[in-house]
């Protein structure tokens, strides 16, 4: 939209790549304006994302407020907004300007345009329509991977408390994380759990975790990382191997840190998708309890991340978050009617009861069982299945899947500003399955099935949702397939090959001690396929 009149005079400001705003020149003419924002329901006020353009669409910069595309270096649209987190008085130029706003994923955006010229003072609010309240649904969501860097203590304060809070974030996991030089500027390393507890507020809580990882290079590929979440005492060594931590060698598997975190009553999440060599025998041996996708990147897909576990029967219950800073909505939801501590929420998760998103909020049934619920049937038939997706992007349509495969889709369809797609249908079940609901899953560059991308969300990300599996057990037997299941043997074979021949080991207990770890994972895979083919 064009309006009638110019700002007089406009600075464009680009600071490490990134559009900040337009901000008034020194000599322009500026109007105190009290800014908020309020539920249109209640009529209470309610934390958001705001955003100010001039006649010429540039975004005008807000002085006071929290730049929601602080710390990221991309262009991408998150740096038009910041959080306002109460009514606040703000200068703006003393011209026409149109003001945006939105509060997390559960309102429409309200616009609004307003004239200031040869104004001192005004007020101004925007009254926000929520079109979905996901606590009095019952869930409660959290971003599971958090670390920020290159700020200050008092602005990493500011930044998570108002950006969770702007986000609608219930829970937020600030984790700790080991790299040789570069982690000199990691400030969220310098928080104890306590230090993180004392961050909480009305609207979002705060927990600990750390990053144990392991990579034979500084970026590429080797062992993994997993998040150990709720955790009393970190977990050493943080990092393993000369390709993190320029020293040692990569004698120790991810499964020693794994099962310290467990006997300290920690919580243990896969990240980056599928990437890494030892989340297939630690899964198998019932270490993990959530795999992260969309955590940082895109790496893998949703197949290779869920759906060959699904595939041989293993509950990976689906999880996400953001890695360096909150820079999306990501964020994974389960089961919980009033407020939760951590350790509470996580043990939601590592139930399979949970579901992913960026955007779209889902409900999936099966047989009136909730979300993740195993169904236990005698003999084939039907079972009644009923989902539905809601949200502020158009993600154009809602996809039933079973055992991998989409077999009934319904397209999104307008309700007033913000988009909604109902399936309700009966599935024939002739044997042992899964079932889930999903959008379309965004751009995958290692799946030729994924080229296309999905819509963006207000940060410019690809929108994604997907719940975790329900299992269908027919007569006491779950899926399996067994051609997954040798493709797994397969890879961990392939995982040995590479390990031994990059890998650094001091002796040989060193190196069996690694690779035993695809020994046993192998063996319990081997012994599941042999049951199956006896059965």
């Amino acid at each position: 939209m064009r309006f009638a009149v110019v700002v007089s005079a406009v600075v464009l400001l680009l600071m490490m790549g990134t559009l900040l705003g337009v901000e008034p020149g020194s000599d322009t003419k500026t109007c105190s304006v009290r800014l908020s924002l309020i539920d249109d329901e209640t009529g209470k006020p309610i934390p958001g994302l705001v955003r100010v353009r001039n006649a010429d669409g540039q975004t005008v910069s807000l002085p006071g407020l929290l730049p929601r595309g602080q710390g990221l270096r991309d262009e991408q649209a998150i740096h038009q907004w910041s959080a306002l987190i109460e009514p606040t008085t703000i200068d703006f130029p003393q011209a026409v300007l149109e003001v945006s706003a939105f509060s997390g994923l559960e309102t429409e955006i309200a616009s609004q345009t307003i004239d200031l010229r040869d104004k001192s003072d005004a007020d101004v609010t925007l009254k926000l329509r929520r079109f979905y309240n996901a606590r009095r649904a019952g869930y409660q969501n959290a971003n599971t991977h958090v670390h920020v860097r290159r700020m200050t203590r008092p602005e990493t304060d500011q930044y998570l408390i108002e950006s969770a809070t702007a986000d609608g974030l219930d829970l937020v996991f600030v984790s700790y994380l080991e790299r040789a030089d570069d982690d000199a500027d990691y400030i969220s390393n310098e928080y104890t759990r306590d230090e993180l507890h004392a961050l909480n507020t009305d609207h979002v809580h705060f927990d600990n975790g750390e990053e144990h990882r392991h990579n034979f290079t500084a970026h590429a590929e080797g062992y993994g990382h997993v998040m150990l979440l709720s955790i009393p005492e970190l977990v050493y060594p943080v990092s393993i191997g000369p390709g993190i931590s320029k020293t040692g060698t990569d004698g120790i598997p991810l499964k020693r840190g794994i099962e310290r975190t467990q006997e300290i009553g920690g919580t243990v999440i896969w990240c980056h998708n599928a990437w890494g060599l030892e989340d297939i025998p630690n899964w198998l041996s019932g270490q993990l309890h959530a795999n992260n996708i969309f955590d940082g990147g895109s790496r893998g897909s949703y197949a290779h991340s869920f759906y060959r576990y699904w595939n041989v029967g293993i509950q990976v219950p689906v999880s996400t978050g953001t890695d360096w800073f909150i820079y999306d909505f990501s964020r994974v939801y389960v089961p919980a009617a009033n407020q939760i501590t951590p350790e509470q929420w996580l043990d939601q998760l590592a139930t399979g009861r949970s579901y992913i998103t960026n955007g779209p909020l889902l409900e999936f049934t099966v047989n009136g069982h909730g979300l993740g619920e195993a169904i236990q049937i005698e003999e084939p038939g039907k079972v009644s299945i009923s989902g539905g997706a809601i949200g502020r992007v158009d993600f154009e349509r809602l996809e039933l899947v079973k055992n991998g495969e989409v077999i009934e889709t319904v397209s999104s369809r307008p309700e007033g500003e913000h988009f909604a797609a109902v399936l309700e249908t009966n599935l024939t079940i002739e044997g042992p399955c899964w079932v889930a609901l999903r959008t379309p899953p965004p751009f995958a560059p290692v799946d030729p099935k994924l080229s296309t991308k999905t819509p963006l969300n207000e940060y410019g990300r690809e929108v994604f949702s997907h719940t975790s599996a329900t299992f269908i057990d027919v007569a006491g037997r779950r899926v399996f397939d067994a051609d997954v299941a040798s493709s797994l043997v397969k890879e961990m074979q392939e995982s040995q090959t590479l390990i031994g021949q990059q890998g650094t080991f001091a002796d040989d207990v060193e190196r069996q001690t690694v690779l035993s770890v695809y020994d046993e994972g192998i063996a319990a895979m081997k012994q599941s396929i042999e049951a199956h083919l006896e059965d």
